[in-house]
């Protein structure tokens, strides 16, 4: 019986039906699996990044003072600003995936991490801050073979097919703000945060008999709202020991409240059928940081610090999907895959000149090196709790611009587990950075 005799309504059922099956499937499956397919939960992996300098020293540095970079974890520290500085980074990642049974699956990609613009309004005192950067990022991929039973002529065989699961897109953050330096030991800070994007997953169902036609169902969600941050940092010296710097710096991220539409289409060769569209909200969680930064001299900078998001508060006003076993696209896997994320970091940095503008040139780079421990976000069996463990480096150049710096830096680790039918991930990337800073806006004074 040729596809063109088998109902359009079956055919959409029957696509439907292995599809959404494919959402589900153990990770085994996944023998040719691009990026994380823990990103195929909440809004996809969520991305860590202040500035080039504390990305090399674990990723936190939310009291991490400095005139040659642009921190956007803290707005607190935005006041200390006596450059116009513009921040560039971009990074080269490599992602392999591995499951309990040798099954792998490898990524390597490249894309643009942040941008970042500061200046003084007055110097040392009033900064604004700008930057645009990801919020979330969503890409995976894999195949599930099985055998399903399609109704031929009152008899019911047995027909092969392959279901591609795949998934793309992500958050954006653009963020606004300023920072003000209260007196010698505060400072203060706030910005405006928004939010917006599109999160999509797709489902590619192949079949053996070339009667059937191939179907393809897209489940995606737009996505945008606004939030705000609220930053404090408190700067003491002469604490442990004579001349050194302790800092300690905090900031919290609102909930955020945003709006969208869900989306979910029926693909059937060139022809695209929207199946159903849905208007909703969706609440991400509150953020809050804490850092510690120490000082003993010019030479060594320490950091330590901690972030918390109470993800398992999310809330979506969406319904959960096609059905209870088979949830749609967003939220990924329904609000149940999601738990508390927590991070915790450290870092440290060296200048062997310490403060010696005479000193040769390796001796005036920067040589950094840290570490993080985080336990994710998704949860997929309720049961199992994944953690992501790296170790992060970088250096520092010095150019002959004042106040302009490149760096590289480099990260290594591992997310998930092989355990319960899940996926272990071993990633490396490297990222150049570059910080451009000038004198703007300057007086100029008549003799």
């Amino acid at each position: 019986m040729h596809a063109s005799g088998i109902p359009r309504l079956l055919l959409t059922v029957v696509g439907l039906a292995v599809g959404l099956v494919g959402t589900t499937v153990p990770a085994q499956a996944q023998s040719n699996g691009e990026g994380t397919i823990y990103s195929r939960f909440g809004v996809g992996s969520l991305v860590e990044f202040s500035s080039s300098q504390s990305d090399a020293m674990g990723g936190g540095g939310y009291a991490l003072r400095s005139l040659n970079y642009n921190p956007d974890a803290n707005p607190a520290l935005w006041s200390d600003q006596v450059f116009t500085r513009l921040s560039g980074s971009a990074a080269y990642r490599s992602i392999t995936a591995e499951d309990n049974q040798g099954n792998s699956g490898r990524l390597t990609s490249g894309n643009v991490q942040a941008i970042q613009f500061n200046f003084p309004l007055y110097e040392r005192s009033l900064g604004v801050g700008l930057s645009f950067q990801p919020y979330s990022r969503s890409n995976y991929s894999g195949t599930r073979s099985g055998r399903t039973e399609v109704p031929v002529n009152g008899t019911r065989p047995e027909v092969p097919f392959e279901t591609e699961f795949s998934g793309s897109g992500g958050l954006h953050r653009l963020r606004g703000g300023l920072g003000y330096r209260v007196n010698d030991m505060l400072s203060v800070g706030a910005s405006a945060d928004v939010l917006f994007g599109v999160l999509e997953s797709q489902r590619r169902t192949t079949w053996a008999d070339p009667a059937l036609r191939n179907v393809v169902v897209s489940d995606g969600a737009q996505l945008f709202g606004v939030t705000s941050t609220l930053g404090s940092h408190l700067a003491l010296a002469d604490v442990f020991a004579e001349d050194d710097a302790f800092s300690i710096g905090a900031s919290v991220t609102l909930p955020a409240n945003l709006s969208g539409e869900r989306y979910r289409t029926l693909d059937e060769d060139l022809a695209r059928d929207t199946l159903s569209t849905e208007r909703g909200d969706v609440t991400l969680p509150w953020k809050g940081r804490l850092g510690l930064s120490y000082q003993p001299n010019a030479r060594w900078t320490f950091v330590v610090d901690g972030a918390f998001d109470p993800w398992s508060t999310f809330s979506s006003d969406f319904s959960a999907g096609a059905s209870e076993t088979a949830p749609a696209r967003f939220p990924a896997g329904g609000t149940e895959t999601l738990a508390d994320r927590w991070r915790l970091s450290t870092g440290a940095e060296v200048v062997p000149a310490g403060g010696d503008q005479l000193a040769g040139y390796f001796a005036q780079a920067a040589y950094r090196f840290g570490g993080y421990a985080e336990q994710l976000y998704v949860r997929p069996d309720q049961e199992t709790t994944l953690y992501e463990f790296a170790v992060t480096a970088g250096i520092s150049l010095p150019t002959s611009l004042s106040g302009t710096r490149i760096d590289l830096n480099t990260v290594a680790g591992t997310r998930g587990t092989t355990t319960d039918a899940l996926v272990r991930d071993r990633f490396f990337g490297v990222s150049l950075h570059v910080n451009f800073g000038e004198r703007w806006f300057q007086r100029r004074k008549l003799r």
